[in-house]
């Protein structure tokens, strides 16, 4: 990301507003040093620590497409989207490698005992440890409660987990919104991966935003303001169900990017209808119009490109339609992952029952964001 002004505003409860900041150069980034009072200043006045932290999934409700650089660049981009009560974990710990065979251990789906950086097989974990300076001494272990291509933003995720998780493990504290901006930066240009920009802000901000996108370097986010009672009821309309499909949300945004200039007034649209659900929600609290325009915007992204749905996908969203959802979506790119209903409590059972043998996953919205759990 360039050394240039930016415009943040962060209006949420988990994240104080900064403006006018600049923002920093890898280098920078990761030779800030934490305030005398943040807790991970004592990590490295001890010759082993442990750290824990947690970084949230997201919910995309309305959005989606517009932020991608490519669009909102020349039209500007806004999403409405929730950071939720699922999430990924990350520990790091120091070792002794020159104790062991192996001078850094990572556990995943599989473990690596590797000497050297350049013999770790996982992508990203050995470039965001390249990036951070760290070549030995460290174990690094991931656990998630949901699944990978899922459409739940989990790879930009588990990206703010790693670079949170480093920062501790480095006794530095880094703001949220600085390490959504490096998250973007580190997945776009070092890993060269195809996505839009609203996963990093939820999983470092957390909560529930209207996000807007103007440039790369100005991103301004909107906090959802309701009351717990109304929070909670909006939660009870929400249906999450899992496809049993999997895809990589770059594979699927690369198609959609090559056809951003084509479906650009679709995009527009969509883009309409995220002040409009953010209306329903904050100002008239109609949950079923709500749930109206996520069926219509879902009816146009599905012909943004031919592979984001097919006949699975369509075959269960009509049958939860027709049982009584108001709407819905497939979250992410599209192509398989989790489909989330807005469907009247009364009507769950009987949209549950219309969709057959599928794993519902019950969710809390408006969720903290990356934090560290433990350090020690």
């Amino acid at each position: 990301m360039a050394e240039t002004e930016k415009q943040i505003i962060a209006a949420s409860d988990e994240s104080n507003a900064f403006a006018n900041q600049k923002t920093p150069s890898l280098s920078s980034y990761f030779g800030f040093r934490p305030s005398a009072d943040n807790p991970v200043e004592r990590v490295r006045s001890q010759d082993l620590c442990m750290i824990v932290t947690r970084t949230p999934f997201r919910v995309s409700f309305f959005g989606g497409g517009t932020d991608y650089p490519e669009h909102f660049e020349k039209h500007g981009g806004a999403v409405l989207a929730t950071a939720m009560d699922k999430s990924l974990f990350l520990n790091a710990t120091h070792f002794y490698s020159g104790l062991f065979d192996y001078s850094i251990r990572l556990a995943y789906r599989k473990v690596e005992c590797v000497r050297q950086l350049n013999d770790i097989e996982h992508f990203p974990m050995r470039e965001i440890l390249r990036a951070c300076g760290i070549e030995k001494d460290i174990e690094i272990s991931l656990a998630a409660e949901l699944p990978s291509f899922s459409g739940i933003g989990s790879s930009s995720s588990f990206v703010v987990g790693m670079l949170n998780t480093i920062a501790a493990f480095q006794g530095r504290y880094v703001k949220p919104i600085e390490l959504a901006y490096e998250a973007i930066r580190i997945e776009r240009e070092v890993l060269n991966e195809c996505v839009g920009c609203q996963d990093q802000v939820l999983a470092a901000i957390g909560g529930f935003h209207l996000v807007e996108f103007r440039s790369r370097d100005n991103i301004t986010t909107h906090r959802v303001t309701m009351s717990s009672e109304d929070m909670k009821e909006f939660e009870d309309h929400l249906l999450m169900v899992y496809t049993g499909l999997r895809r990589r949300a770059s594979e699927q945004a690369s198609r959609q990017v090559a056809r951003i200039d084509m479906n650009r007034e679709a995009l527009l649209a969509i883009r309409k209808m995220v002040d409009e659900s953010y209306e329903a929600l904050v100002g008239t609290k109609n949950f079923e119009r709500f749930g109206k325009l996520l069926h219509r915007s879902w009816q146009i992204k599905r012909e943004l490109e031919s592979s984001i749905s097919n006949n699975d996908i369509d075959d269960l969203y009509t049958k939860a339609f027709n049982a009584g959802a108001w709407g819905g979506k497939l979250l992410g790119a599209g192509g398989g992952g989790f489909l989330l209903f807005v469907v009247p409590p009364d009507r769950r059972p009987e949209v549950m029952q219309a969709m057959g043998n599928v794993e519902q996953v019950p969710i809390k919205i408006d969720a903290a964001g990356s934090q560290i759990l433990f350090a020690s």
